[in-house]
């Protein structure tokens, strides 16, 4: 199998799997308790275990958290009034109604997903709540549908290491970024070398944890594609929510979660 084929095969897994959590959570809507009008509803829970307070899980329309992610980018973006932010890999809009809290209406918020179910869902929300300054974009995040330099930030919530060419996504998020732009990045990364079963195994790429490189490879990535400021910091109590992943994986004795930010100069 080629490299190309090999993407396309991890790209193909993670599309399926999302567009299948988004038809389940919409069935499992028809039961008030697992959406997010409850302060009490798992999505909430879910939320507040990577940082997100009750207020904010609860704030955003309904059906937009779908108890994805491994992390908060919100906590560390800095977000000002009248900012563009960019999202890669927005799902159903979670983080991009949050950052349009933030921006307020002098600013401009873009979702990028490339799972067109994903994008159906994440437009009514913003239709319905009346967001008309965020915005959701079909795309793969390896090829960004945005110009050059238009951003102030991009934010992303486990979502680069399902990504089979990491390098382009940075190479990407640093074209589109405006000078002095910045990253706020949440996602897993690789304490130890992933055993190669785990690597290669489809279901684990989609879970957010074969496609997780380490964190010197990281490093290196951001800084070959222009980016200073580099802080990729681990968040080792996040390893008993990754332990519920995938269960017989012991996935939590080789990735973490960590907090990704760098800055094109």
């Amino acid at each position: 199998m080629s490299a190309q084929e090999q993407a396309d095969r991890i790209r193909d897994q993670v599309r399926q799997r999302y567009a299948g959590i988004v038809r389940q959570r919409e069935a499992d809507c028809c039961d008030s308790s697992a959406c997010c009008s409850d302060s009490a509803s798992p999505a909430v829970e879910h939320a507040q275990r990577l940082g997100y307070s009750a207020e904010e899980a609860c704030c955003v329309p309904d059906g937009a958290n779908l108890s994805l992610g491994c992390g908060n980018p919100i906590a560390i973006a800095s977000l000002q009034p009248g900012e563009v932010v960019l999202d890669l890999g927005s799902g159903a809009g979670f983080d991009c109604f949050l950052a349009a809290r933030a921006v307020g209406e002098t600013g401009h918020v873009i979702g990028v997903d490339m799972t067109p179910e994903m994008i159906t869902r994440a437009r009514e929300n913003a239709a319905k709540s009346g967001y008309g300054y965020v915005e959701f974009r079909l795309g793969e995040i390896e090829h960004l549908p945005v110009a050059d330099g238009q951003v102030d930030l991009i934010m992303s919530n486990c979502v680069i290491n399902l990504s089979p060419d990491k390098r382009a996504v940075f190479a990407e998020a640093y074209r589109a970024l405006k000078p002095g732009g910045r990253l706020a990045i949440a996602d897993t990364v690789a304490t130890a070398p992933l055993p190669e079963e785990v690597r290669a195994d489809m279901a684990y790429w989609s879970a957010c944890i074969s496609g997780s490189a380490v964190m010197a490879e990281l490093e290196e990535m951001l800084s070959d594609a222009g980016f200073e400021q580099i802080s990729i910091r681990p968040i080792d109590e996040s390893r008993e929510l990754i332990s519920e992943w995938a269960p017989n994986s012991r996935a939590e004795d080789y990735i973490v979660s960590a907090t990704i930010m760098a800055v094109k100069p």
